[in-house]
Order: structure tokens, then sequence, then C-alpha cells
């Protein structure tokens, strides 16, 4: 064969660094994306923050306006609004008044001495706080007239403690971890133990929930229903948890009132004692838009908070202009910065328009709540706003709307639907609030089977198997109705 040459002409989508740019800060979240915003203040100088209410500000307000463009005055208005209604529910509440005395008991670690007075911090959110389960328990080992050696096993067995305040290794295993040439006996560990569970939170230093709840039960005053309580949980545990009252009062051969009380003392225990201490992380989220109904329609407008105020720097920029030849690195900078600033708006405003389209949708579960949510799915939107449905389901993840009901994903708006007796279609998250309606309406001595809820539904037109129901049931985090059963 002899080469020869061939003119193809041929179709394909090439991805130019301002469209990849666009799709990747469309389905970035809020903090992923400020993250992504620090990154480029760093590297690029042509870029900075408008920390003034100027073009970024006037750039997130021009989306709030119902008509997209926005005249001043309606922005303006609607942004008065929004500062009346912030500094309403932000208003200070009367100031409590504050226990001094409180300060000077509280585990022997705050005084009043050197409090502000402007400080109204509560002193039970600062002792929480600041002090974990193993120093709350090592301030107590100290006051105690221990010897020496007890005290160092005791304080073994604190380290040995879980975030529950369990000792979830036997008194065996722990023993093999100490060195031989202590010579500790186990009589002395189960001492040390002892030791331990008289400290405070009552409870601490359980080998299991019997235990735990049975240590507590015993540092109550002794009574009939302290008595009852602790056979129960010392010996019929099992049958407690399974609601199992008839079986209960036959081993006990109590009267149902005497069992009740029992039931609610033990319900009133605490079975993980050393919870309280532990250190969680508050996690906050920035909404990206916000929900209100204005002029009896609901609307959606953007979170300034959310939107980033950019700006040229325009000392860079006028640097660069004076000059008779570009800078083809500054250049390069100036076009990335103006990118992203447009990207930014862009991104805003995609969500904007997919949360309204939601909004209208949904206007009903605005009204009425969860049991009047319709079925949605990504391509109703994307065929109304005429975008994609991967473009949809990106602003729709990680991506949150505040309302008066509440904060939600834009995700949460979107589910399956089940079929109708009319011929309609009800989705899945109004069967789930019906369930959680009739289950809270129930009555405790009779509850509704999974069949009963199934044919309740069933007469008010929403065909839902038994297995369909069970499902939603548990994905609601309700337990089955022997569970549910109370006396």
């Amino acid at each position: 064969m002899q080469p020869s040459l061939q003119l193809k002409i041929s179709q394909h989508l090439a991805l130019t660094p301002q469209l990849q740019q666009s799709i990747k800060l469309l389905q970035l979240s809020t903090v992923e994306m400020q993250q992504e915003i620090e990154r480029y203040l760093l590297e690029n100088p042509m870029l900075e923050r408008d920390e003034g209410p100027g073009e970024g500000f006037a750039a997130a307000q021009q989306f709030n306006s119902p008509e997209g463009a926005g005249s001043e005055r309606e922005s303006a208005a609607h942004e008065e609004r929004q500062n009346r209604d912030e500094h309403e529910s932000e208003a200070p509440s009367a100031p409590a008044e504050v226990d001094d005395d409180r300060w000077t008991s509280d585990a022997g670690t705050f005084t009043g001495a050197g409090r502000d007075e402007d400080d109204d911090s509560d002193a039970q959110d600062i002792h929480a706080g600041s002090l974990s389960l193993r120093d709350h328990l090592g301030w107590q080992l100290g006051l105690t007239q221990l010897s020496e050696r007890d005290r160092g096993l005791v304080r073994f067995l604190i380290e040995a403690l879980d975030d529950d305040g369990y000792l979830s290794a036997p008194l065996d295993e722990l023993l093999a971890t100490l060195p031989p040439e202590y010579e500790v006996e186990p009589e002395e560990l189960e001492i040390a133990l002892r030791y331990l569970q008289n400290f405070d939170p009552t409870g601490i230093g359980a080998r299991s929930p019997r235990e735990c709840l049975l240590l507590q039960l015993r540092a109550r005053p002794a009574d009939g229903v302290q008595k009852l309580a602790l056979t129960i949980v010392d010996k019929h545990l099992e049958a407690l948890a399974a609601r199992d009252f008839v079986r209960l009062r036959r081993l006990t051969g109590c009267d149902e009132t005497a069992l009740k009380a029992a039931q609610t003392l033990i319900v009133s225990l605490n079975p993980r004692p050393g919870a309280n201490f532990a250190q969680s992380e508050a996690r906050y989220i920035t909404p990206d838009v916000m929900v209100k109904k204005l002029k009896n329609k609901w609307t959606a407008y953007i979170n300034p908070d959310a939107y980033p105020r950019l700006k040229i720097n325009r000392l860079y920029a006028e640097i660069l202009a004076q000059q008779r030849r570009g800078n083809g690195n500054l250049s390069g900078q100036l076009q990335e910065a103006r990118w992203l600033i447009k990207n930014v708006q862009q991104r805003f405003d995609t969500i904007l328009r997919v949360t309204q389209a939601i909004v209208d949708r949904q206007r009903q579960f605005f009204e009425h709540g969860e049991v009047a949510m319709r079925p949605l799915v990504l391509r109703e939107i994307a065929d109304v706003l005429d975008l994609h449905e991967s473009t949809v389901s990106r602003v729709t993840s990680q991506k949150y709307m505040a309302t008066p009901r509440g904060l939600f994903e834009l995700k949460y708006f979107f589910g399956s639907h089940v079929a109708t007796d009319t011929g309609g279609a009800c989705s899945a998250t109004a069967i789930r609030a019906l369930i959680k309606q009739l289950i809270g309406a129930e009555n405790g001595k009779k509850p509704l089977s999974d069949s009963q809820l199934s044919e309740i539904l069933g007469q008010q037109g929403i065909v839902v198997a038994r297995r369909t129901v069970a499902k939603y049931r548990e994905s609601l985090n309700i337990p089955p109705v022997n569970l549910r059963k109370t006396l």
C-alpha cells in the first residue's frame, strides 16, 4: 500500500478552562467554594475581596428581585425588610438571673473571681465544654484518701473507660497489660473498680448496660418502686426491652400500676453516663438560598452571607493598563480573575433558577408541610429550565435552602412516587409523613401494625404494600409494633 493523505471533518466537544471552572464551582458546596476562592485569592494578585457593600454585594442582591433584573428600589426595599427580619429574630431575650454561688461550687474549678460582668455564659456549658470525663474523674480521685497504689490503679481504670463511661475490656485482660513487677492481684483491681463506681456521674465504670442501670438504681432511696426496678433490671431486662408486660407481671407478681412506675423509673436512668462529657464539634451550614412568602408568593433569593464579594484589584489593573507592552503573566491572571467573578455569579444564578422552580412546584409543602409534598424528579426541573439533568443534579447536591419550616438540602424536595386509586401520584416523603402522623396519634396500648397502616393508607387512596410501609417506618427510625407498646 502506498501512503496517502486524507482530509476528514468531524465535530467534538472541547471544554475550555472557563467552562471547566464553571462546572467545578457549580458542584462544590458553599464551604468548598469558599475554600476554592481563598486559594484563588492567594495565588492571583488581580483578585481581591470587596469588603464594602459594593459590586459584589450588589451582584448578590440583583438575584433577589422577582423579575431577575431587579430594580434598585425593590432591591433596597427587600434588603431593608431582610435586615429588619434578621434584627427582630436576633433580638436578645431578657437576661436570666445567675446564682453567683454556683460558680464557686462547681467541681472546685470555676470561681466568680475575675469574671467579666458582661460575660453571660452559662456555668454548666463552660464546665461541660472545658472538662473531659477523665479530667472530671481525676479531680474526684484527687479528693479521696486512698493510698498511692490504689490511686494508681483507679487512674489506670479511668484511662480504660470509653467515651460512654463503660469499662469495655474485662478486668483480667486489663490485669494482663500491667507490668509483672507491680504484682497487682485481681482482688486489688476489683477494689479499685468499686472505688471508681462510687464516683460521679453515677453508673460510671460499669461493664454492661445492666450493671450501669443497677448502679444508678442502688444509689436511689430504697422503696417499693426501686426494689421492683432492681428486680426487673437484674433478672428480666430482656423482657422489658421487648415490652412483654404480660410476662413481666407474671414473673414479678406485681400489678400494672407498680410495673408502670418501675418502668418510668428505669427509663429515667442514663445508660450512657459519660456521654455528657464528650467533646462534640458543632457543624454549621450556611444556606445558599432563602425562601420567604412575599406578596402571597413563595419567593427564593440568594443568601448574601453565602455570596462571595469579589472584585478586580484596581491598582494592579491600572498598572497593567499603563504598560505599553502588556505583561503576559498579569494579563492571564486578570483574565482568570474576570472568569472567576463571572462564574461565581453564574453559579448563584443557576442555583436561584433551580431553587425557584422547586419552590413553585412544592408550594403546597411550604403551606402545609411534608404531607403535601408532591413527587418530583430532576428531569422535570431540567425540562422547565432548559438545563441538562446532570446540571440540576450538581446544583441540588450539597446546596441548602433556609425556609420557615427549617433548613433543607435541595435534593430533599425530589423523591419517588406511589400511585393512588384516582390515577394520581403521592410522594414518598408525604407517605412517610402520614405514617409518622398515624403512629404519633396511635393508642400506646394497641399500636398500629404495618398491615394496619397499609390498610389505613389504602382507605385514603394511597396503595402501599406492607413491606413498603415497613421500609418507610424503618427510615424514620420508628421501632416495630411490639416495641411501641406501652402500659
